[in-house]
C-alpha cells in the first residue's frame, strides 16, 4: 500500500473543500451573517491539506489504493465538512454536525434539524452545497480541475463512479471528467432558471437546484418543497429529477446526436418504465383522499420522482397515505436510479441482472441442457458482472439488516429502525413513521446517528471501498 500517495491525494481533495467553502461565506458576507464559521473551516481544512498534499510519496498508485483514498476520502470529508456547522453554533454535539455532513456529501437528505428555517443562510447554503459537491462525486471533480498528479485517477474514478460496470466518455478520464461537470452545471442552471422564472426566490432556486442536482433532498423550508404550494415548481423540479437520475452517458449521447444508442438502453427503458407503474398504482391508490384527478397524479408523480431518485423532496405528507403506497415507495428506495447518475439506491441496471438471472435460472431448471446469456443494451453481459451484482445485492441487505439491529437499540418500531437503515443505504433521505418526511433523525442516539452516518458513506459508495479500509491486506506493504 502507497500509504504516502494515498494522503496525498486526501490532502488535495481537503485543499478542494476549502475553496468549496468560500462560497457559502461569500453568502454569509452578503446576507451579514457572521463568517467565523467558515473562516475558522477554511483555515482548518486549508493547512490540513496543504500539509497532506505536500508529502513526498512514490508515484505508484493502482486499484488497492484507489479504493482505500476514495474510502478515506470520503470518511475525511464527512468530517471536515461538518466544521462550519459545529462552529456556528446552531448544534446540539458534533455526532449531530457529522450526521448532516455526512448527509449533505452522500446526497441522502436525512435530517436532525427540527426547525430548518431558524439556521442562518450561509450555514443552510453550505447544507445543500455539499449535496452539489457530493452528487457528481468529490473526485471527478478532482480529476476535472487539479493538475495532474502522476498517478492514475482512472482507479480513483473506477472506485467512486455508481454502477456495476465502469466506463469512460472518452479515451481520457480528465476529459471525461470535465464533460461529465459542464453537463452537470448546465443542467443545474437550467433548472435555477425555471425555478426563478416559477416564481421562486433566487436564494431558494439555488439550494433546490444543489438539492435536485445531487438527488438530495435539502431544502431551507420546513415543509420542504410543498412550502411553495405551487403546480410549476412541483413538475421543474420532478423533470430534473428524472434528468438527473439518468445515467449521464446518456446525456453524452444525446448531445453528440446518437439518439437511437441513447434510446436503446435497456436500464433507460426499464426506469421509465418502473417510473410510469409506480405513479399509476399510487395514484390509483389514493385517489379516494384527494378525489381530485390532477391533484392526485402531481402528489403520486412528484413522491415517485423524487424516492425512486433518491433524492427525498415531498410535497406533502405521505405518511399518512394508505400501506400500499408506503410498500411501493420501500421497493422504490431498494431500486434507486440509473448507474452512472447521482442517484443511490441498488441502480435499476443491477435489478435488472437480478431479474434476468432468476429468469435464466427457471429456465435451467426446466431446460438443464440449454444455455443462456444475459443481455444488457444488447449486448452479453459476462459471468463475472452478473457474480459481482449478486454479491453486492447479498451485501446490500446484509449492511441494511445489521444496521436496523443496531438501531433497534433505540427502541423505535421495526418500521422506524429498517427504513432509517435502508433510507440511509439508499442515500434516500426519509423512511417511514417519526422519520417520515415531516419528522427528523433528531431522537436517535449518537451511536445509532454514527451507524447511520457510516451507512450513508458505504450507500453513496455502493458498498466495496469503504469495506476495503477494514480489510488487513489494505494496510500490507506490496
Amino acid at each position: 500500500m502507497n500509504l504516502k500517495l494515498v494522503f496525498k491525494v486526501v490532502g488535495r481533495i481537503l485543499q478542494i473543500e476549502a475553496v468549496a467553502m468560500v462560497l457559502p461565506l461569500a453568502v454569509a458576507l452578503v446576507y451579514r451573517e457572521d463568517p467565523a464559521p467558515f473562516l475558522w473551516s477554511i483555515a482548518a481544512v486549508a493547512v490540513a491539506g496543504t500539509l497532506l498534499s505536500a508529502t513526498p510519496s512514490r508515484q505508484h498508485f493502482y486499484i488497492r489504493e484507489g479504493f482505500a483514498a476514495v474510502g478515506l476520502i470520503w470518511l475525511i470529508t464527512g468530517l471536515v465538512g461538518a466544521l462550519p456547522f459545529w462552529f456556528s453554533g446552531q448544534f446540539a454535539s458534533f455526532v449531530d454536525c457529522v450526521f448532516e455532513s455526512c448527509s449533505g456529501f452522500t446526497t441522502t437528505g436525512a435530517s436532525i434539524l427540527t426547525d430548518i428555517e431558524a439556521l442562518p443562510k450561509g450555514i443552510l447554503f453550505w447544507r445543500s452545497f455539499t449535496h452539489w459537491l457530493g452528487g457528481m462525486g468529490v473526485l471527478v471533480l478532482a480529476t476535472a480541475v487539479i493538475p495532474s498528479m502522476g498517478i492514475r485517477s482512472h482507479y480513483l474514478t473506477q472506485a467512486e463512479s455508481p454502477g456495476p460496470v465502469f466506463s469512460k466518455l472518452v479515451p481520457k478520464q480528465s476529459q471525461s471528467s470535465k464533460i461529465l461537470y459542464s453537463i452537470y452545471c448546465a443542467l443545474t442552471l437550467a433548472e435555477v432558471a425555471c425555478l426563478k422564472l416559477a416564481g421562486m426566490p433566487l436564494y431558494d432556486s439555488f439550494i433546490h437546484a444543489f438539492g435536485t442536482a445531487g438527488t438530495g433532498g435539502f431544502s431551507n423550508r420546513n415543509a420542504s418543497v410543498g412550502a411553495y404550494g405551487s403546480f410549476a415548481i412541483d413538475m421543474i423540479i420532478a423533470v430534473f429529477i428524472l434528468l438527473f437520475s439518468l445515467n449521464f452517458a446518456v446525456h453524452f449521447l444525446l448531445l453528440t446526436r446518437r439518439f437511437k444508442e441513447a434510446l436503446q438502453s435497456d436500464e433507460l427503458r426499464f426506469f421509465f418504465l418502473v417510473v410510469a407503474a409506480a405513479t399509476a398504482v399510487i395514484a390509483i391508490n389514493i385517489y379516494p383522499i384527494y378525489s381530485n384527478l390532477l391533484e392526485t397524479f402531481q402528489y403520486a408523480f412528484f413522491q415517485v420522482c423524487s424516492i425512486i431518485s433518491t433524492t427525498g423532496y415531498s410535497t406533502t405528507d405521505w405518511s399518512y397515505w394508505p400501506n400500499f403506497s408506503h410498500a411501493v415507495l420501500v421497493l422504490l428506495m431498494f431500486c434507486g436510479a440509473c448507474a452512472g447518475s447521482t442517484g443511490g439506491g441498488m441502480k435499476c441496471s443491477r435489478v435488472l441482472i437480478l431479474l434476468r438471472s432468476i429468469r435464466r435460472e427457471v429456465h435451467r431448471i426446466i431446460h438443464p441442457r440449454s444455455v443462456e446469456v444475459i443481455k444488457l443494451d444488447g449486448k452479453v453481459t459476462d459471468e463475472e458482472t452478473v457474480r459481482s451484482v449478486l454479491i453486492f445485492v447479498g451485501c446490500y441487505l446484509l449492511i441494511v439488516l445489521s444496521a436496523a439491529l443496531v438501531i433497534s437499540l433505540d427502541n423505535f418500531s421495526f418500521t422506524v429502525s429498517f427504513t432509517s437503515a435502508l433510507t440511509c443505504v439508499s442515500n434516500v433521505g426519509p423512511g417511514l413513521e417519526v422519520v417520515g418526511p415531516a419528522g427528523n433523525f433528531a431522537a436517535f442516539s449518537p451511536l445509532s446517528k454514527l451507524v447511520m452516518s457510516l451507512c450513508m458513506i458505504i450507500g453513496r459508495l455502493e458498498i466495496f471501498p469503504v469495506l476495503v479500509l477494514f480489510s488487513r491486506a489494505t494496510w500490507r506493504r506490496a
